[in-house]
């Protein structure tokens, strides 16, 4: 991180030099933990839209211009020519692996896909109406509790184990995954297959029956795989800072990941492309081919969802490469989804329309992957799910970014205090 010149602060009589901090991309911004020591000053800003929490060498977003990279690559360039085990041990370990690193990381994947038989009846104990990603988050913490020796809240003893237990999170969210939905669906556990790849082993554990094994189309494997591609890192989101605000603590990563997917859970976060398919459904049984629904939009009657992105004030790059996949994957199916062509009519209006191009409200990642996702079978309460798979390796990576730091200190955000002044307390007769 370059550091130079200063920025001046007048506060009331007093001035204040604040070192400009200068990132790889040339972001900037003023370094001020020592203001409230020198001044008695906080800042403020709610939601953190303006605060750069962390210093990271993961992802890099560049909202304005539709930019996404890991680690420097750009996520075209990925998405066309690696698979996500392979961007995974890329977020991970900073580098793209080798072949002889990449054989080695897949196995290890494959090598600690099964989960152990006691965990079985913690599954019947949950509720039939439970959402998988209450289960989910509740089973991740149970891994560390089966393999303690991975999750002791000693630095550097978790560091130690970071490689095996990246393993088994990465290898077994999806185990965990396909075992909600087989007991919420009241079907056996179906178990992994050694010669299948990452993803195809998952859908095999969704879908296969005891004497009806699902055979997954190449273009459905590859549609799925990237997916989770393009949702394995994504710079400080919400559930990625809950990450790593868990670790700061000095928690194992185990309860840290947990905790992303409690986060992630929150409808204006991991929920979006469940919104959007149940808008698409809504247009389409109106008796709408999208064009009335439009026209509402621009009157504020509704809300466009998977359109506009927080930090996106350009077309995601995620959404270009997912229209493609989601035109394959139909074809492929022979489904002629007619949300699909709903879809295709609102992101014409998007382009095209000034409405939406003066307020920037482009096709997100969620509006394609929520017609992928719903066209291969996958219900709509594991949607959610999915973006958890997909987001593991960057919750692991920012959590290894956070332990191997000598510096990292415990978050702990100030806050502007609204409530009573002291008041006296009177005792009642």
């Amino acid at each position: 991180m370059e550091l130079e010149k200063k920025a001046i602060l007048k506060l009331e009589s007093k001035e204040y030099e604040l070192p400009i901090m200068i990132g790889t991309e040339n972001e900037r911004a003023f370094d001020i933990r020592s203001l409230r020591k020198l001044s008695g000053y906080v800042t403020f800003d709610d939601g953190y839209g303006n605060t750069a929490a962390c210093a990271s060498k993961i992802t890099y977003i560049d909202g304005e211009k539709g930019i996404l990279r890991y680690r420097g690559y750009a996520i075209e360039d990925l998405a066309k020519n690696i698979s996500f085990l392979e961007a995974a041990r890329l977020l991970i370990y900073g580098e793209l692996p080798t072949p002889e690193e990449l054989h080695e990381f897949r196995n290890s994947i494959l090598n600690n896909v099964k989960i152990h038989t006691n965990v079985d009846h913690h599954f019947k104990g949950f509720p039939a109406n439970s959402h998988p990603m209450a289960i989910l988050s509740a089973m991740l913490n149970t891994l560390g509790c089966y393999y303690s020796e991975m999750a002791t809240n000693d630095r550097q003893s978790d560091l130690e184990h970071l490689d095996v237990a990246a393993a088994h999170l990465i290898s077994k969210v999806r185990t965990i995954a396909a075992m909600t939905y087989s007991t919420q669906e009241g079907h056996p556990f179906v178990y992994p297959k050694p010669d299948l790849p990452y993803t195809e082993n998952f859908l095999h554990m969704m879908f296969s029956e005891p004497y009806n094994e699902f055979k997954a189309d190449p273009a459905v494997v590859k549609a799925l795989d990237l997916i989770l591609l393009l949702h394995a890192d994504h710079e400080q989101n919400c559930s990625t800072s809950t990450v790593r605000m868990v670790a700061s603590g000095g928690a194992n990563l185990f309860a840290s990941v947990a905790a992303g997917v409690c986060a992630l859970w929150g409808p204006l976060h991991g929920g979006a492309n469940m919104a959007v398919v149940k808008m698409l459904e809504q247009i389409h049984e109106s008796g709408d081919d999208g064009g009335n629904f439009i026209e509402d939009a621009k009157k504020g009657k509704c809300r466009l969802m998977g359109f506009g992105h927080r930090v996106y004030k350009n077309y995601d790059p995620r959404a270009k490469i997912l229209g493609e996949a989601a035109e394959k994957v139909l074809s492929v199916l022979n489904k002629n989804d007619p949300l699909l062509n709903i879809a295709r009519k609102l992101e014409e209006a998007a382009l095209s329309d000034d409405y939406f191009i003066s307020r920037k409200l482009y096709p997100n990642v969620d509006f394609y992957s929520g017609i992928i996702l719903k066209a291969i079978g996958i219900p709509l309460n594991m949607f959610t799910v999915l973006f958890a798979i997909g987001r593991m390796p960057g919750w692991i990576a920012n959590w290894k970014e956070i332990a191997e730091n000598p510096e990292s200190r415990i978050q702990r955000p100030r806050q502007i205090f609204e409530g009573h002044k002291s008041r006296e307390f009177i005792q009642k007769d």
